[in-house]
């Protein structure tokens, strides 16, 4: 049975944050948004804040934005919550022009990216799953 979806497409126990037209790749991005999938969001922030990559500050700022909707939006309990999914997708793809030997020239793109963090209310111990 499915769950039952909040109008903007959410479960009444998610709340989502979405950021578009990062300038990283996606596979760079990938590999952050690898590193918090199905971790508590507390762990998820310390994991972030910590990690070498430069757009993990970025995807921090993401998750906190997901966790302010969980808690003033839906008012779900912050210390039970899990980032359920990291969605990496596509955006824009500038393409720029890079000069090489002997009056040739060759394309450079630069890729961009969206993010879409969910993070899920877990169940308490003593409530049926």
């Amino acid at each position: 049975m499915s769950k039952p979806k909040h109008p903007r497409g959410v479960a009444d126990n998610e709340a989502q944050a979405v950021l578009a037209n990062l300038r990283v790749s996606p596979r760079k991005l990938n590999l952050v948004a690898a590193m918090i999938r199905n971790q508590p969001a507390s762990k998820a922030i310390t994991t972030l804040t910590f990690s070498k990559r430069r757009i993990a500050q970025d995807v921090r700022r993401a998750l906190e934005s997901a966790i302010a909707n969980a808690e003033n939006n839906h008012s779900l309990d912050v210390d039970r919550l899990i980032v359920t999914r990291a969605e990496v997708g596509r955006a824009i793809l500038m393409r720029r022009m890079h000069a090489r030997g002997r009056g040739r020239s060759a394309r450079v793109e630069k890729w961009f990216s969206h993010l879409k963090i969910v993070v899920t209310e877990r169940p308490q111990d003593g409530e049926a799953a």
